[in-house]
């Protein structure tokens, strides 16, 4: 029964509207700079946010699928004063209740020159272990809860296009990639 539920998931990645191979510095590039414009274009909150992190990560095409079990991947990049200083991709794992796919944006933003400073330290990051996110949700007016404003590393997912839906970074593993 894993074998088959194991087999539906990888042909559900496969029938997924995403290219097959690793992308490129450039084409990450691309990808981030128009998930950040799309960002900005709904939430002046994250834009206000963004403007005042010490470092963005931007995962501008997370793909996740799962029958039974499921997985999610995408690569993006971490912006430090507006360039571009690495590459990492996230991937997690999971098991459960799940049928479906999805394609989501994520961005973390890191408030604090010493919250950045331990992700990129770190050997691997895990969301929930090494650093606790907040995802910001939006209240009345587009505004930011208070008690997320004060945390040193908000989230924002958009962009969910597909059957499953999941707004979760927890357990997500975070690596450094090069490009």
């Amino acid at each position: 029964m894993k074998y088959v539920m194991l087999c539906v998931t990888l042909s559900l990645l496969m029938f997924m509207p995403y290219q097959a191979h690793a992308a490129s510095a450039q084409e990450i590039e691309s990808k981030v700079n128009q998930a950040l414009s799309e960002l900005y274009q709904h939430s002046a909150a994250g834009k206000e946010l963004a403007t005042n992190a010490a470092g963005i990560l931007v995962f501008p095409e997370v793909i996740k699928a799962g029958i039974g079990i499921g997985g999610e991947y995408g690569e993006g990049a971490l912006r430090v004063g507006g360039k571009t200083v690495s590459y990492y991709n996230v991937a997690s794992a999971s098991i459960g209740f799940q049928l479906g796919a999805q394609i989501k944006a994520e961005v973390l933003l890191f408030m604090t020159a010493d919250a950045l400073a331990k992700f990129r330290h770190s050997d691997g990051w895990e969301a929930g272990v090494d650093g606790s996110v907040a995802l910001a949700t939006l209240g009345a007016g587009g505004t930011l809860d208070s008690n997320t404003l004060q945390q040193p590393i908000i989230g924002f997912i958009f962009s969910n296009k597909g059957l499953m839906y999941n707004l979760s970074i927890e357990g997500s593993k975070i690596t450094k990639i090069q490009r």
